[in-house]
């Protein structure tokens, strides 16, 4: 029998994963180390509206994640706007793309990583676009903001490869992150899942602080990591996790990762 993995991820993705992966053979508890709600600083909702007001001139809109897109969407549903039918549309990968789709974004507009892509990220990404990239074109990129920043936070290598081609970028933060609520609940939720040795699935840098934050005499050196991207996989064994897995953002993926660990077909 497999062990129990917990699920990190905000909600609604965190519910929506631990059901998928249930149904994938792999018991699953869903304890979010991260809460999402949508940006409130003035400076992040000037920059929203800016753009909203010249969605038209963007050659591409960029979302670094599902929830980028559904608070974009709900900005569009609140402006009475519809998607730019003139812009391509990128997303780092399925995940992203899956929630376009249900935006209702038509799958020919959408640029993606390869299937086979050892990651799903910008730099994947980049490699699907670069040809269509050019100077003089307008990009935005749409991500999540901390509340100080107007630009947001997220694929600053992107935006980078972007502006050496000549192409303006701007930022559309339509959310923010923060802890989860504190209280005795989180804690004995945390302290029961480790007596029980569970696996952690971690899909954000910022998960992997918030435990290690929830009480930094705990230690993690006899528990394992399953962590989606090198660098989450790095904030992790920085957390002092004895074990930590690289897997892809998948089902299927994390599936054969955690049977990897167990020589289990």
């Amino acid at each position: 029998m497999l062990p129990l993995l917990v699920v990190t991820r905000p909600q609604p993705d965190a519910t929506l994963w631990a059901q998928q992966l249930q149904a994938a053979g792999v018991p699953s508890h869903c304890l979010p180390l991260m809460e999402i709600g949508p940006s409130r600083s003035p400076a992040a909702q000037a920059a929203l509206a800016c753009a909203l007001q010249q969605l038209d001139t963007y050659n591409a809109l960029m979302f670094v994640s599902g929830n980028a897109v559904r608070y974009f969407a709900d900005q569009l549903q609140t402006t009475h706007r519809a998607w730019p039918a003139q812009a391509r549309i990128w997303t780092p990968g399925p995940g992203t793309t899956k929630a376009l789709l249900a935006a209702g974004v038509p799958l020919s507009q959408i640029d993606q990583p390869a299937a086979d892509a050892a990651q799903f990220d910008s730099e994947s990404l980049w490699a699907q676009i670069q040809t269509q990239v050019r100077a003089g074109q307008r990009v935005l990129i749409v991500r999540g903001g901390d509340g100080q920043d107007a630009a947001g936070r997220g694929r600053v290598w992107l935006t980078e490869q972007l502006q050496r081609q000549g192409v303006q970028v701007d930022f559309a933060p339509v959310y923010e992150r923060h802890p989860p609520a504190d209280g005795t609940g989180l804690l004995q939720d945390i302290a029961a899942l480790r007596a029980q040795n569970a696996l952690w699935l971690f899909s954000s840098s910022e998960s992997v602080q918030h435990l290690r934050w929830s009480n930094p005499a705990w230690s993690w050196q006899a528990h394992t990591a399953l962590a989606t991207h090198p660098r989450i996989a790095e904030q992790a064994r920085d957390a002092g996790f004895g074990t930590v897995i690289d897997t892809p953002p998948t089902v299927q993926g994390i599936v054969a990762s955690i049977k990897s660990l167990h020589d289990l077909p």
